[in-house]
């Protein structure tokens, strides 16, 4: 069983920077592709971003490229997510979340474990 635990959230300035960290439990870890996604008030969960064990990456919208850099540390069994330039947009409950496979996956359905979310709010 794979546990996710995530922290790093909290309110930021509009052009501000936080970085979201996940802390995984269980030996499956580094086996595992391992991805972010958002959920604002009233909308779908978003694909933000994912990673596999071997460090290739895959992001989401337009809107986060080159503003987001996803990263893991498998010795720590933790993933991160360095948001910089930060936009009201950005405004979400952002969740960790694990795939049993190495294969990268940008949908919801295709992630096993999550984490309970940690908030981030944009706003001056």
């Amino acid at each position: 069983q794979v546990q996710l635990v995530e922290s790093g959230g909290g309110l930021v300035q509009p052009g501000g920077s936080l970085r979201l960290s996940c802390a995984a439990s269980g030996r499956m870890f580094s086996l595992n592709a391992m991805g972010w996604f958002r959920q604002a008030p009233g909308k779908e969960r978003e694909f933000v971003s994912a990673i596999s064990y071997t460090g290739s990456t895959m992001y989401g919208p337009d809107s986060v490229k080159g503003r987001f850099t996803i990263s893991r540390d498998n010795a720590k069994k933790s993933v991160y997510l360095q948001m910089n330039s930060l936009k009201p947009d950005d405004t979400a409950l952002y969740y960790c979340a694990g795939r049993v496979g190495s294969i990268l996956a940008a949908t919801p359905e295709a992630y096993a474990y999550w984490g309970q979310g940690t908030q981030v709010t944009v706003s001056s």
